[in-house]
């Protein structure tokens, strides 16, 4: 855990007993649900846990402060076995969790930019595939920003709480665009992807004629395609085996040819960059046009289709940052309302009034918090209210400074 992390420890038991036992938010079918707790320090997790009541939840978080706190997204017959297979699964609700930390070429350090654009993700997967293309209703959603770095989508649909992993991994695999033949899709087809494919074909011709013409930000979005395209490759539905950064520059100079894109453009079967140029083009057609939906763990599973998983309990504090896991309504998720979600405002709770110094001891740190705001890198001091404070140390972007 982030250094100085004890200082916080204590104003997290400070917010658990603040809090009424009535606000507490409890997800349906509590009792069914298994819950696990991280302490602080280096002790294990606490499994395989319930709770009758609201008292009884309330009680625990103010005896033990822990550093996050999650209920499974599983009911099960009797929670409180120790071995999954004893524990009788009853059926799933259907998560959908985006990460910033995933999104390819966006800095976790910039941490504003990264919850802008994974916001307009979650947004783009709930409007253009979750309603649209599922018919998924939005009396059966739930969206919480995850207290971090993302935000989840529960849908608790009756019909869907039995899907099995693979059905799951069939709706993962439809969003994030595997199987999709772009080529096919944009000459033939209809439908929320070729609409994508359309607007993402335009975007990337316009991002890859920044790179060639060395405009600004041009090494930025090089990077940004080029981790696209690391991630393309490790799919099994990729057409090309290999195509480096330096094949990535090569191919946006053929894009400053208005020939080239004419005809790319008016019959995309054509391959007007030959056939590798003209595969991996579309391949960054896809994976920019794609949904980034995060991982489970440690593993390449996705937690839409892991089934007896753990998600984070609405009202908790993140441990690794001090903000709450707190629910939105659908319609402040979309980055256009003038209402918009704001989680470095509305997802704080400690206090801005105490300040103290601390060093940055990352460098490109880039931070908000209410209305402070700071940018620096190693060894830069800043005196900030407690609110960011919190926050510097448990990311572990910066260190208390002695009085």
């Amino acid at each position: 855990m982030a250094e100085g992390w004890s200082r916080f420890a204590v104003r997290f038991s400070d917010y658990y007993n603040s809090i009424s036992t009535d606000s507490i938010w409890m997800p349906p079918r509590f009792r069914s649900r298994e819950w696990m707790f991280i302490p602080w320090g280096n002790l294990p997790p606490a499994r395989h846990v319930g709770f009758g009541t609201k008292p009884e939840l309330h009680n625990y978080l103010k005896m033990n402060s822990p550093h996050s706190c999650f209920h499974s997204t599983a009911y099960y017959t009797d929670p409180f076995q120790t071995k999954m297979v004893d524990k009788g699964w009853k059926g799933a609700d259907l998560i959908f969790d985006l990460d910033g930390d995933h999104l390819p070429g966006v800095s976790d350090r910039d941490f504003p930019s990264m919850l802008e654009l994974i916001q307009e993700q979650a947004w783009t997967l709930w409007s253009d595939f979750l309603s649209p293309e599922f018919g998924f209703e939005e009396k059966y959603l739930q969206v919480s920003f995850s207290g971090h770095r993302g935000f989840h989508i529960h849908i608790r649909d009756p019909k869907y709480l039995h899907l099995d992993s693979n059905a799951r991994r069939q709706l993962v695999n439809h969003i994030r665009g595997e199987g999709v033949n772009v080529q096919a899709l944009m000459s033939n087809d209809s439908g929320r992807w070729k609409d994508r494919l359309s607007s993402g074909q335009k975007t990337l011709i316009e991002k890859m004629r920044n790179i060639a013409l060395k405009k600004d930000e041009n090494d930025i979005i090089l990077n940004e395609l080029d981790e696209i395209m690391k991630q393309r490759l490790r799919s099994p539905d990729c057409k090309i085996q290999s195509f480096s950064k330096k094949n990535i520059f090569s191919l946006s100079e053929q894009c400053l040819n208005d020939s080239k894109i004419e005809r790319l453009t008016s019959d995309s079967s054509k391959t007007v960059f030959g056939e590798k140029g003209t595969a991996a083009f579309f391949e960054l057609v896809k994976g920019d046009s794609a949904v980034v939906l995060g991982e489970a763990g440690e593993t390449d599973e996705n937690v839409t289709v892991d089934v007896k998983r753990v998600i984070r309990w609405i009202g908790s504090l993140h441990g690794k940052c001090g903000l709450r896991v707190t629910e939105l309504p659908l319609s402040r998720l979309d980055p256009e309302t003038s209402d918009r979600f704001d989680a470095l405002n509305e997802a704080v709770v400690f206090s801005s009034s105490n300040s103290f110094n601390v060093e940055i001891i990352q460098d490109d740190v880039r931070a908000r918090i209410l209305d402070c705001e700071i940018e620096g890198s190693t060894g830069d001091v800043f005196n900030v209210p407690e609110s960011m404070g919190g926050f510097l140390i448990l990311k572990g972007w910066a260190k208390v400074m002695p009085n």
